[in-house]
């Protein structure tokens, strides 16, 4: 859906530039009236999927609008038909090209969204259920095999946790301890794949059951138990858990160790007994969590720097899918643009959550924060040029393509290998990377300013030419810190 909606955006930002220029080179263009219709629909149809993902009601019948946008779209084309070779009728061609793509995005975002309410959930799980199950096992099947290697943090934090639930087992049986599944207990609850989540967890685990074992103590020393207060202080400790617990993990341990305790005692265990045992697993659990993690770290200060590079390695590939629609037009080509597509999201998904574990680290500054998203937002740039591109890729009668683009091409697939390397640490010179914004000028200067495909193919271009420069300065800066520190 946030594809869909980033496109979307881009094409509604492309529809309403193309509509300024006809109406500054002749404000009684007929096109202008059409494109305003189109984009008032388009505006109900957003509003109606907006107050459906809002609400949660199922969304209503848009068959009808959109009919309305592909009809606005062939009158476009059937109005200026007779206009071909003029400079308003190559605009206007543009712009029949993005309603069009708009429209597509609009069907595509109304199946989405359908899916998003209770009613359609339920479907889809219908529609999912009928799959044969081999095809479900399959699917599943693959995604374990991607995982199966040291370099997938699932699959370290997999063998961290193994090795550690067995210490943890072995610790309570060969001392023979009292309730000494709390040591693996702990021990799972613990330890995550990332640093911030098992040390924040870890020490709040074990800092917070000793305040709450300290609790339980001075209420069996200072209270006179029997039944009736015990079963008072449960009703108030379960009352805390389930009402402040959720909100802090510290505040759900005191009141969870507490809680524990007053089962126990009024089962019939003696408190001391229960207080010690609790205590102790606790934090054999909770230090051999933390132990383990200290040992074999997971830092995303490691993981960012390849994960960017995937990034950029899945935008090359997108790139080079979107370009060949434009160099060798094939049909059956749409299925590798989307899946190279979803890819670069999947790669950008991945790269996101770790930026934002990585602030948390210790020992990073804000410098090389601030250095880190001013990359991602450069990236953004050129993945946003990248969409638009895409949308005008021409649905009609193509356009001879040039050696001059084919150049371009092959130019940004340089460009984004050499900083996908320079980020996994090779030394890259400056003039290794090839003269981006001299291929621009050279497709402006071969390009007829007239044809609508060319016009949209230059002005990406320069965008996607700015922001890989811009990146590639980023990177390189960030190369030289590395190489000093």
């Amino acid at each position: 859906m946030l594809t869909q909606a980033e496109r979307i955006r881009l094409s509604l930002t492309v529809l309403a530039r193309l509509r300024m220029r006809l109406e500054r080179e002749s404000r009684d263009h007929a096109a202008i009236e059409i494109i305003d219709r189109y984009l008032d629909n388009a505006a109900k149809i957003l509003e109606d999927l907006g107050e459906s993902l809002v609400s949660g009601k199922e969304l209503p019948d848009e068959k009808d609008r959109l009919v309305l946008g592909v009809a606005l779209a062939y009158q476009l084309r059937e109005d200026n038909a007779g206009d071909r070779g003029t400079f308003l009728a190559a605009v206007a061609q543009n712009a029949r090209h993005q309603m069009d793509a708009l429209s597509g995005q609009l069907r595509a975002a109304i199946d989405l969204a359908s899916r998003a309410t209770p009613e359609g959930q339920a479907q889809f799980a219908k529609e999912e259920a009928r799959q044969p199950w081999w095809l479900r096992f399959s699917s599943q099947l693959a995604t374990l095999r991607a995982n199966l290697n040291l370099q997938s943090a699932a699959f370290r934090h997999a063998l961290r946790l193994a090795v550690c639930l067995a210490i943890g087992a072995a610790v309570g049986r060969m001392f023979e301890s009292q309730r000494s599944y709390w040591i693996p207990m702990t021990t799972v609850l613990v330890l995550k794949p990332d640093f911030t989540t098992t040390f924040s967890r870890g020490i709040l685990r074990i800092v917070g059951t000793m305040a709450g074992l300290l609790l339980a103590t001075a209420l069996f020393h200072y209270l006179p138990l029997h039944t009736v207060t015990e079963i008072a202080l449960i009703a108030v400790f379960t009352f805390l858990v389930r009402w402040i617990g959720p909100a802090n993990y510290g505040v759900f341990t005191v009141t969870i160790s507490a809680l524990i305790v007053l089962l126990l005692t009024i089962a019939g265990v003696s408190p001391k007994e229960a207080i010690h045992a609790r205590g102790v697993n606790t934090m054999i659990g909770g230090l051999l969590a933390l132990a383990a993690y200290a040992a074999w770290p997971t830092w995303e200060s490691a993981q960012v720097p390849e994960l960017f590079a995937k990034l950029l390695e899945a935008y090359k590939k997108s790139f080079h899918q979107i370009t060949q629609g434009y160099l060798e037009p094939n049909p059956a080509g749409e299925k590798e643009r989307d899946l190279a597509r979803r890819r670069a999201r999947t790669a950008r998904s991945n790269l996101e959550p770790s930026l934002d574990r990585l602030g948390a680290e210790p020992g990073v500054t804000p410098d090389q924060m601030s250095r880190w998203n001013a990359m991602l937002a450069s990236s953004h740039r050129f993945a946003h040029a990248m969409m638009a591109m895409e949308a005008g890729l021409p649905q009609t009668k193509e356009a001879p393509p040039r050696p001059e683009f084919r150049k371009f091409r092959d130019d940004v697939e340089k460009t984004l290998e050499l900083l996908a390397r320079v980020l996994r640490g090779a030394r890259i010179a400056e003039k290794e990377f090839p003269d981006l914004r001299e291929d621009h000028n050279q497709m402006v200067a071969a390009g007829d300013p007239q044809n609508a495909r060319y016009a949209l193919v230059n002005v990406e271009a320069d965008r996607m030419t700015n922001s890989l420069n811009t990146l590639r300065e980023q990177a390189m800066e960030w190369a030289r810190a590395g190489q000093a520190t």
